[in-house]
């Protein structure tokens, strides 16, 4: 039986928050390798908080917004090297992938790795329970949003990409997804429990859209 494809969009805050993150790293990799006999995963890192770090400074001193993509792009690369080294002994069961070009971010990458490989959901570990409303960062009454469409999400993100912006998904990547049919669940990566009970078609803590 072939194996089922899984692609998993993963946030480079987890991997990097302010130094390397290597029990988080073990964690995420013992909790693949129960399914490395049943799923193949693609694992596509994105850059994170350092990469805005970088971003941020570029700005300062008028960098291009391409300027500013290709090192957010570097930085996906260093990240997945580590993922690389990481299952460096599983390379059958998991594929690691970064960001590619300017324009948008590694969510776009997740979704165009899905529909080469015919997969309909995209699994998006960063580390929030669920998107809301607005930033509950800044407005006391933003709202959790456990399940939503397509067309309601991007009145949330918009429809401009704009190097170093942090938004739960990628709003190129969302047009694109919605244009394919794909269902995207959002789940706080630090709890790796919820990304189990996806795996296992069981109820779990997050957003869904589709």
């Amino acid at each position: 039986m072939p194996k089922e494809t899984i692609i998993i969009s993963l946030g480079g805050s987890l991997v990097v928050p302010n130094e390397i993150d290597v029990e988080f790293l073990k964690s995420f990799k013992l909790c693949l390798e129960k399914y490395f006999d049943k799923k193949r995963f693609f694992v596509i890192v994105g850059g994170g908080k350092i990469a805005r770090i970088y971003q941020k400074a570029l700005l300062e001193f008028g960098a291009k917004p391409a300027d500013r993509d290709w090192v957010g792009i570097n930085v996906t690369k260093l990240n997945a090297q580590i993922l690389k080294q990481v299952f460096a002994n599983n390379s059958k069961s998991i594929i690691i992938g970064h960001g590619t070009k300017p324009g948008h971010s590694t969510d776009y990458v997740a979704v165009l790795t899905a529909k080469k490989y015919k997969a309909k959901t995209i699994i998006n570990l960063s580390n929030i329970d669920y998107v809301y409303s607005k930033d509950p960062n800044q407005f006391s009454d933003a709202k959790i949003i456990k399940e939503t469409t397509w067309q309601e999400f991007t009145k949330i993100v918009g429809d401009k990409w704009t190097p170093g912006e942090n938004k739960p998904f990628d709003p190129i990547a969302s047009k694109m997804a919605q244009k394919l049919g794909l269902k995207v669940i959002i789940v706080n990566g630090h709890k790796l429990d919820n990304l189990d009970n996806i795996l296992n078609d069981k109820e779990f803590i997050g957003t869904v859209i589709q």
